[in-house]
């Protein structure tokens, strides 16, 4: 992707005090989170790393990355839960694999702040998760988002672009070596994840064979090219059935699938669960989103 067009939006910033009560497991969640320690320590464990955060480091979580939180003392942080705006293009962190954790720079903290300053409403009202765990509170923070004042989302968006750099600097490109026509593949899947993707149309995309292409693709991005668009469209359909009341059938209709009961068959092998479960627990599981 090109820095143009990164467009995040804040959900959610402020600052959370702790005592011995940031406890969740498998939480995932369709936007990233970054936070700064002020003081205490806590855990987080994702991708089977276990990392013991403290103060004066700066943390990411990307989308869609399940992992557990856990504090048995007092605990006090700046959190940001930042939205990719553009679900149609590839985004930052489908581009770059970023650090977890980084040293943070002197005027973080008041970045940081800042931020929380300039978005009072933007402030998680309590950190019970079943508070703001569901999809009328995500749309109305997109919505309070993008109704601020052109001053307000111009500084928003300089600050979380300033605290993302920090990850950026150590980040590492997922296609560094990818031959050009596997990129091009890769991005027409996620542009055109509502229409009817085959392998054939790839590959003639690109001037390949189809067994050329399966090839070349599957050697360079580790999974076949319909195992990928698969997981781009369950990504997708896990945003939606979060962030939207859209039925089941035209989410699957949205995403390409001329039969939905084909889509839950697939959902459900994706994530273990069918799309109606994974909806009822985004409503009402407290280990779905945290602050």
């Amino acid at each position: 992707m090109h820095i143009d067009d990164f467009h995040p939006l804040v959900l959610w910033c402020g600052l959370a005090q702790h005592n011995a009560d940031w406890n969740w497991n498998n939480v995932c969640s369709p936007f990233a989170r970054i936070y700064y320690v002020v003081s205490g320590k806590a855990t987080v464990t994702m991708n089977d790393n276990t990392y013991v955060i403290k103060p004066k480091h700066l943390y990411l979580i990307p989308p869609f990355v399940t992992h557990t939180t856990s504090c048995s003392q007092s605990f006090v942080h700046y959190y940001i839960h930042m939205y990719e705006d553009g679900m149609n293009e590839e985004g930052i962190f489908d581009s770059y694999t970023f650090p977890a954790e980084v040293q943070a720079l002197e005027n973080d903290e008041l970045l940081f702040a800042r931020l929380a300053d300039i978005n009072p409403a933007m402030c998680l009202p309590e950190s019970n998760p079943v508070s703001y765990d569901n999809r009328n509170m995500i749309n109305d923070s997109i919505i309070r988002n993008k109704q601020r004042t052109q001053s307000l989302q111009f500084e928003s968006r300089g600050i979380v672009m300033q605290l993302l750099s920090r990850f950026l600097r150590n980040a590492v490109p997922t296609m560094p070596e990818r031959d050009e026509r596997i990129k091009l593949a890769m991005q027409y899947v996620v542009s055109h994840l509502g229409e009817s993707l085959t392998v054939g149309q790839l590959a003639n995309n690109v001037c390949l064979t189809s067994e050329h292409f399966i090839r070349l693709f599957s050697k360079s991005v580790g999974y076949t090219p319909q195992q990928y668009i698969n997981m781009k469209r369950m990504e997708r359909a896990r945003f939606l059935l979060v962030t939207t009341d859209m039925e089941i059938k035209n989410i699957a209709y949205s995403l390409g699938f001329t039969d939905s009961s084909y889509f839950i068959r697939v959902f459900k092998q994706s994530v273990g669960v069918t799309p109606i479960e994974f909806r009822k627990g985004c409503s009402n599981s407290q280990d779905t989103i945290v602050p």
